[in-house]
This record gives C-alpha cells, structure tokens and sequence, in this order.
C-alpha cells in the first residue's frame, strides 16, 4: 500500500500543545564606545550599568508569531560613558493546540525566555570586543515582566461608567 501523505506520520487528532521556533535572528543591533580610546584609562570607580528590557510581539499568520525581546543599556553616564548597546533579538514561532486565551501569555514568555540566551551571548561579545570585560545580563524572570506590563496597562485603562 502506498504512503498518501508523503512519508509524514499522522498527526493524533488530540496533539498536545506544541511551541516550535521556526527562525531566530537579529533584528536591529547597535553598540557604541564613544569615549574610546580615553575610556580605557585607569578607572576610579566601578561604572554605573544600566539595562532596559522589553517585549513586543504581533501575529504574522494563523499560528505564527514574532516575539523581539529589546535589551538596551550600557556603562557610565554623560561624557563618562565607556558604552552603550542596543538589540532586537527576536523569533518566529508556531504555537499550536494552545487555547486562544494562553496565546499572548505564551508569545511574551515563553518566546522571549527562549531567545534570552542568545541575545544574551551577543551582547557580552559586542562589549568585549569593544575593550571591555563581557557583560553577562542576568537571567530575567519574563513571567514576572508579563505580569508587571498587564498591570500597569489596567492601571491605565479608562475605567467604564464612572461619572
């Protein structure tokens, strides 16, 4: 008997939920050393590191969706930065046999946890070879994140029938 469906086995009508990366990559990376060479003197004190992080997500097709996680930051302040970085690191990924009403939690997650130790890797190598000892971010809690960003959207949602 022939195969109908070109080799593939069947898919069980009650498939578990399924998160696949399809593609990862770069999507906008800067970093700048604007004080070098003279940054690399002697220095008094430890630098002030700072970094920002965010989540943004959008559907690109019936089960597909782009997460980009932003890290920005750098070291120093005014005319004693020693850098600055900017990334957009994000991912296609296909969510299937997920309720609807887990989808946004799963993309702004889940998606990002994925992604957080390759962007992580870029920006320690970005700094070092910018002259600097590799900066490592530490682990982020995206959780945590998704949660602290739907709370101040309901914080700032008009309020319905108030007077």
């Amino acid at each position: 008997m022939a195969d109908q469906n070109g080799g593939a086995a069947p898919e069980p009508a009650n498939a578990g939920p399924r998160l696949s990366v399809l593609v990862q990559y770069t999507k906008d990376f800067s970093f700048e050393n604007p004080n070098a060479p003279r940054s690399f003197g002697p220095q008094q004190q430890q630098p002030n590191i700072s970094i920002q992080v965010n989540v943004n997500a959008r559907q690109i097709g019936p089960t597909d969706y782009e997460s980009v996680l932003v890290l920005e930051g750098g070291a120093g302040e005014g005319a004693n930065t020693l850098f600055k970085f900017e990334l957009n690191y994000a991912g296609v990924f296909r969510i299937e046999n997920i309720p609807a009403e887990q989808i946004q939690h799963v993309v702004m997650v889940e998606g990002p946890r994925l992604l957080f130790p390759f962007a992580r890797q870029i920006i320690a190598d970005a700094v070092r070879s910018g002259g600097y000892p590799p900066l490592y971010v530490d682990p982020i809690d995206f959780n945590a994140l998704y949660f602290q960003r739907m709370a101040a959207a309901n914080a700032t949602a008009p309020t319905a029938g108030v007077a």
